[in-house]
């Protein structure tokens, strides 16, 4: 028996529980993993609330990063592997795992447990919006909402180092401080008036050719406003909830802009892009071009605190479940 969190029901932090379950014996390509710590992202709280549906009861969690444990037939890893994962499916919330060996990437010397788990997902998501979706080039300028967190910080490090300029919103001073060092050439409070003004400033009228928006619908609007003609929309996420009905043709009113809404598992959907994607984002790390900023760590048994506190924004950076 092993220790999960798992939902019976959709809902608040109050619907995850922690119980034991039974762990089969991996079959054929699969690998059992022993988790030595677990990502927190903002989608498990959208799996948890139920805005992205999944059958239940079902485990949580998306990404970790643990030692292999026990190995099925035609799997080409070893009992006493480091590995680390991110979109393999749903269960990352346990003290061990069964896994597609496939969806495992190994992990390099110099990369321990607590960095990969909160770098992968995260590092993953920035490596295809930046080299993959819309490549961003030097010398370019681009708006990305709520910049000091997980996602956040490693963007504008990255973005930073391909010589782009960032704009970043944050809710509070502190948060905009940790922006400022991370990459961001300019940061505003999220409650300060006229973002779409200030952008205008700083661009000298011209505006964005891309904006990467994970926050939704708090902040689609001005995010499409920034743009320039025939601008990119990168709405890449939902973390104030999911923005309005939208008519096609204000993207013509608006200068024929485009509009895109991916996600990181169609971008890593092969073994060969997931260990290429995780490889960019390891290569980084090891080089010191971003740097990971893990400031949370909760024991798995306090879940519910993490995620409460996550939704509420009351954390910064990457943030952990240890088992």
């Amino acid at each position: 028996m092993v220790k999960v969190v798992e939902i019976q029901e959709v809902g608040g932090p109050e619907v995850l529980r922690f119980v034991d379950s039974k762990l089969d014996a991996p079959g054929p390509g699969q690998v059992r993993v022993a988790n030595r710590a677990i990502g927190l992202n903002y989608i498990d709280t959208y799996h948890r609330s139920g805005l992205y549906p999944l059958p239940l009861p079902t485990g949580i969690g998306l990404e970790g990063a643990g030692v292999v444990e026990s190995v099925g037939e035609g799997v080409d890893l070893s009992v006493g592997d480091r590995v680390a994962y991110c979109a393999a499916g749903f269960g990352a919330y346990s003290e061990a795992i069964l896994l597609p060996a496939e969806r495992l990437v190994p992990l390099p010397d110099g990369i321990d447990f607590d960095t990969a788990a909160a770098v992968l997902l995260k590092g993953a998501t920035v490596e295809y919006l930046l080299q993959r979706l819309y490549p961003l080039q030097s010398g370019q300028l681009t708006l990305f909402p709520a910049a000091a967190g997980g996602v956040g910080l490693l963007f504008g490090q990255w973005a930073s180092a391909l010589g782009a300029e960032v704009i970043g919103t944050v809710s509070t001073e502190a948060k905009r401080e940790l922006a400022l060092a991370n990459g961001y050439a300019h940061c505003f409070l999220s409650d300060e008036p006229d973002l779409v003004g200030k952008v205008r400033e700083i661009t000298r009228g011209k505006m964005l050719p891309v904006v990467y928006d994970g926050v939704g619908a708090a902040t689609f609007t001005d995010s499409l406003d920034c743009l320039a003609p025939r601008g990119m929309m990168v709405s890449f996420g939902n973390a104030s909830g999911s923005p309005p009905p939208f008519d096609l043709q204000q993207l013509s009113a608006r200068g024929s802009l485009f509009i895109t809404r991916p996600s990181l598992m169609a971008y890593v959907a092969s073994k060969e892009e997931m260990r290429e994607s995780a490889a960019a984002v390891f290569d980084r790390v090891l080089d010191g071009r971003i740097k990971v900023t893990v400031a949370q760590r909760y024991p798995l048994a306090e879940v519910q605190r993490a995620h409460a506190e996550l939704e509420a924004r009351r954390t910064v950076g990457s943030s952990l479940l240890i088992p």
